[in-house]
C-alpha cells in the first residue's frame, strides 16, 4: 500500500484544476487516476468552441481547453496514471485501483478529491415502449463516435431532449451529412442554453418540438421509425401522434453525477443535486474526502466545473495580537487605521468611510 498526500479520482477539467490548485497551495505528493487513455475527460470529444471564456478570457475548443490544464499539470510535475480504473473507495480513504502495468494496487492518501464527472441518463430510465433495436444512442455516445472514432451513427435522426449535448449533436450530425428531422422536448421550454438553440437549431432549420415525447419505437433489428405525441400534464395526448421514418434516435435526457464510488464509500448524497452533500470547503461527510466538478452537481459550463475546486474559501477572520499589529506594515488593527492595540475603542469611527478603507 503506497502512501500519498492527495489522490484525485478523474482527470477531467475539475480533476486537473484541483491538481493544479493543490500543487500551487503547497501539496507535493499528488496522484491523478484517469480511466481513459489520455487526460481531459469529456473535453476530448467536445471539438466545438465556446469553452474558456470565463477561465482564460478567450474562446477555445474542448481539446484546447483541456490542453491548457494538461500543460500546467506537466509543468508542475504532477503524477498521473492513465487507463486506471478505480474499483473501490473505502471510508478510511483507501483507494483500490487497477491497470495493466501495476495490476491491482491500493493507495492510502491523506485526502481524496472525487472528480468523476457525470453520465447520461440511459434509455432504460425513460420507460419508452418498443423493442431494443440498434440505432438508439445517448447524445454523448454519438458525439464520441463521430468526433473521435470516425463513425456516423445514422442517416435520418430524431433527437429526444433539448439538453446542450443534444442541441450540439443536431448541428454536428447535420454537418456530417445526416438529416436531423426534429428535436423533441418533454417540457414546454428547452433545457439547453439559448446560444445553442440559435446556433445549432435555428441556423440549420431544425424544428424544436416542445411538449412532445417519444411514445413508441418501431423496428426490431434496427430502428425504422419513432412516434411522437404531444404531452399535457405529464401524459401523452391521444390523437396527437406523429410518425417519423428514421434509423437513429439520440437521447439527451439529462446528466447524473457519477457517484457509485461515493455511495460505496458511505458518502452522504444530496437528494436535490444527486451529488455528495458538502460543506463550504467542498468536503463530504467523510473527513478528508472532497468533491469537485460535475460529480458534485451538473454545471452548465465547463468553466464553472473547473472553477469549483479553485474557488477561494474565506478563512475564519482572526484578529492579530497587539505585537503583530505593531509590527505590521500599516501598524494597525483597528478598521480606521489608528495605531492602537486590538480591542481598544477606535478613536475615529467615521474614518473608514471618509478614507475609503475597506
Amino acid at each position: 500500500m503506497k502512501n500519498v498526500d492527495l489522490v484525485i479520482i478523474g482527470g477531467g477539467p475539475a480533476g486537473l484544476a484541483a491538481a493544479v490548485a493543490a500543487r500551487k497551495g503547497g501539496v507535493q505528493d499528488i496522484l491523478i487516476l484517469e480511466r481513459d487513455s489520455e487526460l481531459g475527460g469529456i473535453l476530448n470529444q467536445c471539438i466545438h468552441n465556446g469553452f474558456g471564456l470565463h477561465t482564460f478570457k478567450e474562446e477555445l475548443t474542448g481539446p484546447e481547453y483541456a490542453a491548457r490544464f494538461i500543460e500546467q499539470v506537466e509543468a508542475l510535475g504532477i503524477a498521473y496514471k492513465l487507463n486506471t480504473m478505480v474499483l473501490d473507495l473505502a471510508a478510511d480513504k483507501t483507494v483500490t485501483a487497477m491497470n495493466k502495468t501495476d495490476g491491482l494496487f491500493q493507495l492510502h492518501p491523506k485526502a481524496v478529491i472525487l472528480a468523476m464527472g457525470c453520465r447520461e441518463r440511459p434509455r432504460g430510465a425513460l420507460n419508452i415502449p418498443g423493442y431494443r433495436p440498434a440505432g438508439i444512442f445517448t447524445a454523448g455516445t454519438a458525439q464520441r463516435l463521430v468526433n473521435m472514432e470516425g463513425y456516423l451513427p445514422g442517416r435520418r435522426v430524431v433527437i429526444l431532449g433539448s439538453g446542450d449535448i443534444g442541441l450540439i449533436m443536431a448541428r454536428r450530425m447535420t454537418l456530417e451529412g445526416a438529416k436531423v428531422l426534429c428535436v423533441a422536448e418533454l417540457m414546454p421550454y428547452s433545457g439547453g442554453l439559448k446560444r445553442n438553440i440559435v446556433q445549432c437549431l435555428d441556423d440549420f432549420g431544425i424544428p424544436l418540438r416542445l411538449s412532445h415525447t417519444v411514445v413508441d419505437i418501431q423496428g426490431k433489428e434496427r430502428v425504422t421509425g419513432i412516434t411522437l405525441a404531444r404531452v399535457e400534464n405529464g401524459k401523452p395526448v391521444p390523437g396527437t401522434e406523429e410518425h417519423y421514418d428514421c434509423d437513429t434516435l439520440l437521447l439527451s435526457c439529462g446528466l447524473l453525477p457519477e457517484n457509485e464510488l461515493s455511495r460505496a464509500a458511505g458518502v452522504a448524497l444530496s437528494s436535490v443535486t444527486g451529488g455528495p452533500a458538502v460543506n463550504e470547503s467542498l468536503e463530504t461527510n467523510l473527513p478528508g474526502v472532497f468533491a469537485a466538478g460535475n460529480v458534485l452537481h451538473v454545471h452548465d459550463l465547463v468553466d464553472y466545473a473547473a472553477m469549483s475546486p479553485r474557488r477561494p474559501r474565506r478563512p475564519a477572520r482572526t484578529l492579530p495580537t497587539s505585537s503583530a499589529a505593531a509590527s505590521s506594515p500599516a501598524g494597525r488593527c483597528c478598521p480606521c487605521g489608528a495605531k492602537t492595540a486590538c480591542g481598544t475603542r477606535c478613536p475615529r469611527p467615521s474614518a473608514p468611510a471618509a478614507q475609503g478603507i475597506p
